[in-house]
């Protein structure tokens, strides 16, 4: 019913599909089990087996060797069992070798649609472990089609398509068929209809895999990125160090003349970074962590998980941020919530907390960059109540 050229098939596919041929073989002999007994009734006790080493195809029934046999179909008597060996007894199991020739043209079909939905199956299978190495990578993807706000780009190397959806994409993101564009592997899922491939460009996770890229110095681990606080499109928090005393993290990160930096942002359509240089002191890195805001004074509430920071007057506005976009990312990249004060809330009482706070003299606030170079935030009212400033909280967690 089946000839040296079906073994020989499945040997094929084992070599060019890389489909594993006893698996193969158990899910066929299964099959054509199945349509053995729809055949022929579903009551028999069959097997079909498969035999590759002798090209050839075997039907076994098992019956029960009984003294008066009252179902032909389950049951021998123990006369003709021990016609076939003598040794059989009541009670034992006989495998009876069936000859139905006309099964050979239902094998067949059977072993042919068998073979297209494991091969299907199988494929599929191999795609997503091959797939599955490639997320959380950054991969340069062609965009293929556009479908309302979702963008499909076309992984390379395979025939497998990435959808890149609306909330995924920078603001500002243009697409055009045929356009190279860099994504991040978010996610892979298995879908009815084949591996489904979650991108992004909004995620954090993109920010890190560019400067894997662009920084030479990061991808060797000299310098590592211990957070990133991230609004797409519109400012993002990169807090990196170094174990190295001969490294600087944050020149490594700017580049020659911002050449790195500058990259970076230019793949994130002119999106603002601010790089903080990471402190295991709380105090430090939150006063970092509100760069380009010059930062007087910081005190904390360990129990709280709270920090008061105070700022001069003048720079309240560009601490809070538009909308308080810098202190809520701060909080962010820190993990602390944050109430900014301005100078002028200190009263001559709080002096005597001078040796809970923390003094900073001196703070760099060149680490913003964005392709014009800095730019200062407008500054709100100068006679804004206090408490219309209120406490700024961490609103979400990092994506």
């Amino acid at each position: 019913m089946v000839n040296k050229d079906f073994f020989k098939a499945l040997e094929d596919l084992e070599t060019e599909k890389k489909i594993n041929k006893e698996t193969f073989i158990e899910t066929l002999e299964m099959a054509l089990t199945s349509a053995y007994k729809k055949t022929y009734g579903e009551a028999k006790s069959a097997m079909v087996k498969l035999y590759p080493e002798r090209n050839t195809i075997k039907i076994y029934s098992y019956k029960t060797v009984v003294e008066e046999p009252e179902d032909t179909d389950k049951e021998i008597s123990l006369a003709d069992a021990k016609e076939i060996k003598k040794s059989y007894k009541v009670g034992d199991m006989v495998a009876v070798e069936e000859t139905t020739k006309d099964f050979g043209r239902i094998a067949a079909q059977t072993a042919k649609q068998v073979v297209m939905q494991k091969l299907r199956e199988m494929e599929r299978q191999n795609a997503i472990s091959e797939l599955a190495e490639k997320e959380d990578e950054l991969l340069t993807t062609i965009v293929k089609r556009i479908e309302g706000d979702n963008v499909y780009v076309q992984i390379a190397g395979s025939h497998t398509e990435g959808v890149l959806m609306k909330n995924d994409q920078i603001p500002g993101d243009k697409f055009n068929i045929g356009d190279r564009v860099k994504v991040y592997v978010k996610k892979i899922r298995d879908s009815f209809k084949g591996p489904q491939i979650q991108v992004s460009r909004s995620n954090v996770g993109f920010i890190r895999k560019l400067f894997d890229l662009e920084v030479p110095e990061v991808a060797s681990g000299e310098v590592k990125i211990k957070n990133i606080a991230r609004d797409p499109g519109k400012r993002a928090k990169v807090a990196v160090y170094t174990d190295r005393p001969n490294v600087d993290a944050i020149g490594a990160c700017v580049g020659n003349r911002g050449s790195r930096i500058n990259t970076i942002v230019n793949e994130l359509n002119g999106e603002k970074i601010d790089l903080v240089e990471y402190s295991e002191d709380p105090l430090e890195y939150i006063a970092r962590a509100l760069s380009p805001a010059k930062v007087l004074s910081v005190e904390t509430n360990d129990s709280l998980n709270m920090s008061q920071v105070i700022v001069p007057d003048d720079k309240l506005s560009l601490a809070i941020g538009k909308s308080g976009q810098n202190v809520r990312l701060a909080a962010k990249l820190t993990g602390w919530k944050i109430d900014v004060k301005p100078e002028s809330y200190l009263k001559p009482a709080d002096s005597a907390k001078e040796e809970t706070e923390y003094e900073l003299t001196e703070l760099s606030d060149d680490t913003s960059f964005d392709l014009s170079d800095l730019e200062e935030l407008e500054p709100i009212a100068g006679d804004a109540e206090l408490e219309e400033i209120g406490e700024l909280e961490d609103l979400g967690d990092e994506e």
